[in-house]
């Protein structure tokens, strides 16, 4: 058990509320006395407490969340005035320490939910929001002052340098979905044209879980610790994860999006879902049949074309 949730991966870190607040008391104690309580969330990086009123504190679970609390502390103050959706405000960086490994962050609390078809009024200005964002986020070009070093790469190989996992995985899930199709599909992206533009900025990793609404509108778009610059593609997977065929033809519409391109981001999308199905199962039930839904609505729409 990691504190009161299941553990995701099999070399998750350990943390609890005690944890947090021994960190809290060493680095940053003017907070420590706040109440700190921890939150149910299918994220599968980080665990998140929320502290006192309006802040909320997240501790990487996994090593690949490591570099995630000084990427965000860099990049999102500058990146705030320039999208129209509201993301998180970073308040400070804790360091490792007391045995645990990894920097950590405190941040701005956002108020809302999850955003879900169930939570949003309408689903094409949830769309055309999506694609608002996701605009605004690819035409901030990063200033040449600022470094790219800590940015994930989405380059022209992508998809390629996914391979092999992706095959396996796939193999893995036979009688949870039409693998043969999956297959058929991924085999057919591999021949698409690479992406021939210059690299955009991408939030790597738009799905529900990292989408908050108020009023039944999309409000806020949080973790951005896989922000990367690349193929435009990679932030399209938000489409199959979130939206019907109605919603995804509203969405393409909106960003413009050409025919090699969509079928990059559809097959990003089985990948990612793919893989989280496999992993996920058991550890993750939410994160699992969200995934699931996704590689669903992938295989429907690419069975429709074929």
């Amino acid at each position: 058990m990691t504190g009161d949730q299941p553990r995701m991966h099999p070399d998750e870190t350990e943390t609890s509320p005690a944890l947090a607040r021994r960190l809290m008391a060493a680095q940053f104690p003017q907070w420590a006395g706040l109440p700190l309580k921890r939150l149910r969330s299918s994220g599968t990086v980080n665990a998140i407490y929320r502290l006192g009123d309006d802040m909320v504190v997240r501790l990487p679970l996994i090593h690949w969340g490591k570099d995630d609390a000084v990427k965000e502390a860099y990049w999102l103050p500058r990146l705030a005035p320039l999208l129209p959706l509201a993301i998180p405000v970073p308040l400070a960086v804790g360091q490792p320490g007391g045995g645990y490994p990894f920097a950590w962050s405190i941040h701005r609390w956002l108020d809302g939910e999850e955003a879900t078809l169930e939570s949003v009024a309408d689903e094409s200005q949830l769309a055309l929001d999506l694609a608002a964002f996701i605009s605004a986020l690819q035409e901030t070009a990063p200033p040449k002052q600022t470094s790219t070093e800590l940015l994930s790469a989405y380059g022209q190989d992508f998809l390629s340098r996914m391979d092999d996992f992706t095959r396996a995985s796939t193999a893995a899930c036979e009688g949870m979905f039409d693998t043969a199709l999956a297959a058929h599909l991924w085999q057919d992206a591999l021949m698409l044209p690479a992406w021939s533009g210059l690299p955009v900025l991408l939030h790597g990793d738009m799905q529900s879980g990292n989408l908050l609404a108020q009023q039944g509108r999309l409000s806020a778009v949080i973790d951005f610790g896989a922000l990367g610059l690349g193929d435009p593609a990679v932030d399209l997977k938000v489409a199959w994860g979130m939206l019907t065929a109605a919603g995804r033809q509203t969405f393409r519409a909106a960003l413009r999006v050409d025919d090699d391109t969509w079928a990059r981001g559809r097959a990003w999308a089985l990948a990612k879902g793919v893989q989280a199905v496999g992993y996920y199962r058991v550890s993750n039930p939410v994160f699992f049949e969200r995934s699931l839904s996704a590689v669903t609505e992938v295989l429907g729409e690419y069975r429709q074309e074929t």
